[in-house]
């Protein structure tokens, strides 16, 4: 059961950098006016999908 609690932590932490570092190039993204990019729309999408399943952690309480 140990194992498997760590994954979840694991995963957890990946999925909050990948939330934080997405934020950046997004910001980065649209002071160049690349609102447009499939790029930028990639990290948008993944950010709206990193949100979701941060809100999921903090609905059954296991986060703050």
């Amino acid at each position: 059961m140990n194992e498997r609690l760590d994954k979840f932590e694991k995963m957890l932490s990946d999925i909050q950098n990948s939330y934080s570092k997405e934020k950046t190039e997004i910001d980065r993204l649209k002071s160049e006016g690349k609102e447009k990019s499939a790029t930028y729309k990639h990290y948008l999408g993944n950010r709206l999908l990193y949100n979701w399943i941060i809100a999921k952690y903090k609905e059954y309480g296991l986060i703050e």
